[in-house]
């Protein structure tokens, strides 16, 4: 609960993705003053970068409670209910018309950057008075300006999506990778490979890299290419079995026929296969040379260009002066490290969590959405919905709903550590629908 000490101030939330505006449409329903602060331009900024891909979850998922009672008080209809949104149609049809909301809309700074995170004027070290003081929210602006925000409260919805994992082994940059990137022989994170960057894919020779949705996805939309596209997919495991999913068990259909579908293609011999494939560096010629080891010894394999599908984790460093108490291994919020573990569980199996599980020695401060699942892939959309109305009923000072925590998630046949961001959107693989249609991808990014 807030206390009278720092209640003059707003409750800050970092990212006005899907999980930031939900935390601004629960707060709002309580009374409770906000800012959103956006390091885009818009609304969900992020979602453009993917927006081509299509979620795995219908709509029914996809909506906050609160955010679609105040939507519908305005006129607004949902979308059916059954329908598969892609991250597009997801921004335009509830996204942007919940962030125009004028009790949501005068609440949004955009383009600002939060850069840090502490109390006003102690760091780590100081804790007399800690809890009575406010946080101070450091902002970079579009013109390179600092400012910052007092906060009597602070929900970090940022996402992982500026974040992806580095392609070389132990966890690490490979030697060569930032000059392939600069080099544009790197792709950013699941590119639309269909549309926008079609010309850097079609026609050449393409690996894609990860063992997720994200990557089935990518795989899935280069095979539609011409065959000239030749397509490489590498993998560091040695088993596809857990890649291919639950198939027909999965509740989500799509995710289920989109492990079918790369079956399919493998089989045929239409994509190659490279397992117990770890890069240890990258050099570029005329090509770029993808350097790994097998256990037949070292590989040499030269591509066109390289898609990464390895999935991301959580950018930690603006909450340095924080107090947090973070899973050694996944990096999420210690409560709920052993919840969603994901060599234990699935999206579909992880238990219904709140405001307890998500706190940390930082009073009134929470990671939530995709960066609050940290290194683990098995976030879903209607999970971090559920976070920020416990969260917000605990700053209203409502413990009895805000422990009242309450889920309901399809059972999602296997999901695995190289999920680009969730199990919603098949941002690494999820999904591909059983047909010609676009990517999928369960909704884990942040902002």
């Amino acid at each position: 609960m807030l206390t009278t000490a720092t209640t003059s101030h707003p409750v800050v939330i970092i990212g006005a993705g899907p999980i930031g505006l939900a935390a601004a449409a629960q707060l709002s329903e309580r009374g409770l003053p906000f800012v959103v602060l956006e390091a885009g331009s818009t609304a969900a900024a992020a979602i453009t970068d993917w927006g081509h891909t299509r979620l795995f979850s219908p709509w029914q998922y996809n909506l906050d409670a609160a955010a679609q009672r105040l939507l519908e008080a305005s006129g607004w209809i949902a979308p059916d209910s059954e329908a598969l949104p892609t991250g597009h149609e997801l921004r335009e049809q509830y996204l942007e018309p919940l962030a125009h909301l004028p009790q949501i809309a005068e609440s949004i700074r955009y383009d600002a950057r939060v850069t840090a995170v502490s109390r006003a004027g102690m760091d780590k070290t100081r804790t007399a008075r800690r809890e009575e003081t406010p946080f101070l929210v450091r902002i970079e602006t579009a013109d390179g300006y600092s400012d910052d925000v007092l906060a009597s409260a602070v929900i970090d919805a940022s996402g992982t999506w500026s974040a992806p994992n580095p392609l070389g082994q132990a966890g690490l940059l490979a030697p060569g990778e930032r000059q392939a990137l600069a080099a544009g022989r790197i792709t950013p994170p699941l590119p639309d490979v269909q549309g926008r960057d079609r010309e850097r894919v079609a026609g050449k020779r393409v690996m894609v890299t990860g063992a997720g949705h994200s990557a089935a996805n990518t795989l899935l939309d280069l095979a539609e290419l011409d065959a000239a596209t030749t397509i490489i997919w590498a993998v560091r495991t040695a088993d596809l079995t857990r890649v291919y999913g639950g198939g027909e068990q999965d509740e989500l259909a799509a995710r289920g026929a989109l492990g079918s579908r790369l079956r399919q293609l493998v089989d045929s011999g239409r994509i190659e296969v490279l397992t117990s494939f770890t890069i240890t560096h990258f050099s570029l010629e005329d090509s770029l040379t993808v350097h790994a080891v097998t256990p037949n010894g070292e590989r040499e394999v030269s591509v066109d260009v390289l898609v990464p599908a390895t999935g991301f984790r959580p950018d930690l460093g603006m909450l340095a002066e924080l107090r947090l108490n973070l899973d050694p291994a996944v990096e999420a919020p210690t409560q709920l490290g052993p919840l969603i573990d994901p060599e234990f569980h699935s999206c579909g199996s992880v238990e219904p969590h709140g405001e307890r599980v998500l706190s940390h020695p930082e009073k009134n401060f929470y990671i939530v959405g995709m960066k609050s699942y940290g290194r683990a892939p098995t976030f879903l959309m209607a999970t971090g919905y559920e976070q920020v109305r416990s969260i917000a009923a605990a700053l209203a000072g409502d413990r009895e709903a805000a422990d009242a925590v309450h889920l309901e998630l399809p059972e999602t046949g296997v999901c695995t550590t190289d999920l680009g961001g969730s199990c919603d959107a098949p941002a690494p693989a999820d999904d591909a629908c059983c047909s010609s249609s676009p990517q999928m991808i369960e909704l884990s990014v942040g902002r």
